[in-house]
């Protein structure tokens, strides 16, 4: 049984056990980190969105405004804040009227005015006229605000009008039919998470058109774990293709032709950036602290590739890196597979800059020791990326010798007990190539001590909690042990992210492999590693011709000089001449060029890169079945009390039989009821909740999933 995802800073983590999270509505919750209750976490969906302090009235304000805009419930926030409900309906009546400067500032209006006086000033806003029309033009103008502000989360292809065309027929769920009894019914609680969540089938029917049918397909082996389209000749075409409601999944050269329909149309690149998008402003992935680590994908084909790096054989190995981002629950944020080994430091300042007009305050980035760097932390510093990592080469005598007393601050992660303390790290960076004298900057420096096994470790971490920014509020809320937390977060005992993928999903599947010219053919000069070569070859000779020089004896003339025909004397010029051409030697590698291009040279081959665009497809695949697992099993939680069966549960229900019905205005699944009277209670909640969803298809047809029996009548195709 696999263990569930640790999300970041788990409610049974430690000293936070004494408190609860509060639901406040629409999946949001409060966390208050200590007893005064000036302090909490914003979670929505298990994910911390924000850190906020409520002794700053400013930061409270607008803690009450952001919460209610994502769908808090009032009354609920009201009672968790121990605040009444018409201070709630103050304050979105004061950013209403008279914006952010309104409600940070309050507004207070003149007192001790006479009516009279108050008719005049506010004549020229008194409405004249019939107030019906003048009702109706108000109400329009709520719509069109309401349907602009609609628009903010629809996609690229509705805007550039490239939206591809469906007939009735060719749509989802466009057939109608009586019951019918399938193996893969539990698949439906993916299909209305996705479409409810991230309005998924407007996103890929509006893309594919007709080649839909690959990613529904798709989304059948990310569920059931099915390793190639190859396999897909053990699954019943009829009873999968009901479920996925395209009427059947097809022979493989059906398959495999959607398939490259499907990648000829290159647009896997803006599909991957609306899905990003639409769950980053929709709040389903956590914009707090974003983990980012590279995963190799291997290749063992006959083409000349660049080699990725294997980090349990620790050597390099043909293939591509994956660089993926997650929240701190496990959510995939973003995803890029670069050539070769790629460039981790890279990714993460574009991965700032990419998404950073999407989310008001950027996010710590978290980091493993590949990214460890002078240079880099510079350059995360210039370009104000928060981040937070291992430090690198840490010196264990120098953390042993620390005296025990200035860990004072202790916490409990994963079972085991640590205590921490900061420090501050002074660097300085100076390029070679610029002409300023250097960069120098302060780091927070966390020191780590696990109790449980007796070790200490170094993290590093930018920016200080203490700076501020506008409205006097923290840059970025973090203390230290929410610091040491997160780089505890992800390595280690607690990286499961990529362990849990490739047990449950297909990770390395790579459908429809096709290669291209790489644009980078440089490789490190041969003619180098010859001059190496020779060079060490030198130094060893002169080696041995300084030890030959160590046992012999020094003869003298009459005179005293020493004689020129000894042995000793020439020993010493032949290590002379050694040493002239060692000189040589240097100066000629100095002048050799450290990268050639491989067209330049005789009997090389030059470098392919593998097309990624099949590839992409199959992942947007696995990160929506990903995230959607995440998803539902958070919505599990609250139906069964024992954690370390909640994912086994939902694999459970997610490989249910059942049947499948379609009518004009619904489809509805019936999944057969698990034995054990815990586990079907929780299946059975769970297809309320889904059901509750209230999602539709693109020709509008409701979709429900229920727990039940066999139903009386069966189709015709079922006997």
């Amino acid at each position: 049984m696999v263990a569930e995802q640790i999300s970041l800073f788990h409610e049974n983590q430690g000293e936070d056990k004494k408190a609860e999270p509060v639901g406040i509505g629409n999946g949001l919750s409060i966390k208050f980190l200590n007893e005064s209750k000036t302090d909490l976490h914003f979670i929505r969906n298990g994910s911390i969105i924000k850190k906020v302090t409520l002794s700053d009235k400013v930061a409270k304000r607008l803690f009450v405004i952001e919460a209610v805009e994502q769908g808090a419930t009032k009354a609920q926030l009201a009672k968790a804040l121990e605040m009444s409900r018409q201070s709630i309906h103050n304050y979105e009546e004061m950013k209403k009227h008279f914006g952010m400067e309104g409600l940070i500032n309050g507004y207070s209006p003149q007192k001790s005015k006479s009516r009279r006086k108050q008719r005049e000033d506010h004549r020229g806003k008194i409405y004249v006229g019939n107030k019906a029309g003048i009702v109706a033009q108000i109400r329009k103008k709520e719509r069109e605000q309401a349907r602009s502000k609609q628009q903010e989360f629809e996609f690229s292809f509705l805007e550039t009008g490239k939206q591809e065309h469906l007939e009735p027929e060719q749509k989802p769920f466009a057939e109608t039919h009586g019951w019918e009894k399938t193996r893969y019914a539990g698949v439906f609680i993916y299909i209305i998470t996705l479409v409810s969540e991230w309005n998924w089938l407007k996103l890929i029917t509006g893309y594919f058109g007709p080649s839909y049918r690959i990613m529904m397909t798709f989304l059948l082996m990310v569920a059931h774990n099915i390793r190639s389209i190859e396999q897909l000749k053990n699954v019943r075409s009829r009873e999968a293709g009901v479920v996925m409601g395209i009427g059947g999944i097809g022979s493989r050269p059906t398959i495999w032709k959607s398939f490259y329909l499907a990648v000829d149309k290159m647009i896997s690149r803006e599909l991957l950036i609306d899905f990003f998008r639409y769950q980053i402003r929709k709040g389903i992935v956590g914009c707090w602290v974003w983990f980012t680590d590279g995963h190799l994908l291997p290749y063992s084909g006959h083409e000349k590739i660049r080699p990725g790096y294997h980090t349990q054989r620790r050597m390099p190995f043909p293939g591509q890196t994956n660089l993926v981002t997650c929240d701190g629950s496990g959510r995939v944020v973003d995803f890029q597979i670069q050539e070769g080994k790629g460039d981790l430091r890279s990714h993460i300042v574009e991965l700032s800059k990419k998404w950073g007009s999407e989310i008001p305050e950027k996010p710590i980035m978290v980091f493993d020791r590949e990214g460890s760097g002078i240079g880099f932390f510079s350059e995360l510093v210039l370009n104000n990326v928060p981040f937070v990592t291992w430090e690198k080469n840490a010196q264990k005598k120098e953390l042993s010798l620390l005296d025990d007393s200035l860990f004072c601050d202790e916490f409990e992660f994963n079972g085991k007990q640590y205590s921490v303390f900061e420090g501050d790290k002074i660097l300085t960076y100076k390029d070679k190539n610029a002409e300023h004298h250097g960069h120098t900057f302060v780091l927070r420096r966390i020191y780590i001590w696990n109790k449980s096994s007796g070790k200490r470790v170094c993290g590093l971490a930018w920016p200080d909690d203490r700076k501020v920014c506008v409205l006097n509020r923290p840059q970025v809320q973090m203390d230290t042990i929410d610091c040491a937390k997160a780089i505890l977060s992800r390595w280690g005992a607690s990286e499961n992210t990529f362990k849990h993928q490739s047990t449950k999903h297909p990770m390395h599947y790579h459908p429809g492999f096709k290669m291209v010219e790489s644009q980078n053919q440089t490789i490190t000069n041969p003619e180098i590693k010859v001059m190496d070569g020779l060079i060490k070859k030198t130094k060893k000779a002169m080696d041995k011709l300084y030890k030959k020089l160590a046992g012999t004896k020094q003869v003298l003339n009459k005179d005293g000089k020493p004689r020129d025909n000894s042995i000793r004397e020439k020993i010493k010029k032949e290590i002379d001449e050694r040493k002239a051409e060692l000189n040589g030697l240097m100066n000629k590698k100095k002048q050799l060029p450290g990268k050639v291009d491989v067209s330049t040279l005789e009997d090389y081959r030059s470098f392919k890169k593998i097309d990624n665009e099949g590839k992409n497809l199959f992942d947007f695949m696995m990160a929506s079945g990903w995230n959607a697992r995440k998803q539902m099993v958070d919505w599990l939680r609250p139906f069964l009390n024992v954690e370390n069966e909640l994912v086994d549960l939902f694999y459970a229900i997610s490989n249910s039989h059942g049947w499948i019905k379609s009518t004009n205005n619904e489809v509805i699944v019936r999944l057969e009821p698990l034995e054990q009277t815990k586990r079907r209670r929780a299946q059975e909640q769970l297809c309320r909740k889904l059901s509750g969803l209230c999602a539709r298809t693109t020709s509008n047809k409701l979709l429900v999933i229920e727990v039940g029996g066999p139903p009386k009548k069966l189709s015709k195709k079922e006997g």
